[in-house]
């Protein structure tokens, strides 16, 4: 285990030097190592910072918002249903729906038959046609598909 005892003032100016400078631990483990030959562990870089009272600056790295992704729902007046290759954790069967408003979801049906629907805008409840429609498709595929 490395101490802060083993450098000498002018490393522990370095290292203070380094950290007002806005280093990171890693910054002062890599410096250490290539300007005094002094390779130590992250950890010991830790207490390193700990026992010498160091203040590292974390520059607040503002976060780069993406401009949400407007995707346009385009009604197809038809319901289309998809069955996934493999399964859905915890499912016997999954897939996808496209509703007649084009509102997409994913389902899938446990291992007792339970059936679920996570549509991907919250709280999107289909319509009845929609809903008996893909219900007939999702009854044809799993039929098609031997389960």
């Amino acid at each position: 285990m490395f101490s802060a005892k083993q450098l000498t003032p002018d490393q522990k100016d370095a290292l203070t030097r380094w950290a007002a400078e806005g280093a990171t631990m890693s910054d002062l483990q890599r410096k250490l190592k290539d300007e005094f030959q002094i390779a130590i562990t992250y950890m010991d870089t830790r207490f390193l910072v700990l026992d010498l009272g160091l203040e590292l600056k974390e520059d607040a790295k503002p976060e780069e918002k993406k401009p949400e992704e407007i995707v346009e729902k385009i009604p197809t007046g038809a319901v289309t249903t998809t069955m996934d290759h493999l399964a859905l954790p915890g499912a016997l069967v999954s897939g996808k729906v496209t509703f007649s408003d084009g509102e997409t979801a994913i389902w899938m049906l446990d291992q007792t038959g339970r059936p679920g629907l996570d549509p991907d805008t919250p709280g999107y409840r289909p319509s009845q046609e929609d809903i008996i429609e893909f219900q007939k498709q999702l009854r044809d595929l799993i039929q098609k598909s031997g389960l």
